[in-house]
């Protein structure tokens, strides 16, 4: 499944010191994932905290909304 982001979540990526690869890593091998209100939460710890990823799902690809650390 094709990952895309938004430029939301772009901002987030350099605003939080945080690489698209770890991004990645998370959704495609999660902690922890959460659905609610029709979004996917991904939960990752790099080491160095734990991130969430708000992405939401379509036929083909899997948008990523925001990240953050929690």
């Amino acid at each position: 499944m094709k990952i895309t982001f938004t430029f939301h979540a772009e901002e987030r990526l350099k605003k939080r010191k945080l690489l698209k690869e770890e991004v990645i890593e998370a959704i495609e091998h999660p902690d922890k994932t959460i659905k609610k209100h029709g979004s996917y939460y991904y939960q990752k710890n790099l080491g160095r905290g734990i991130i969430e990823v708000v992405c939401e799902k379509t036929e083909k690809s899997l948008n990523v909304i925001t990240i953050y650390w929690l």
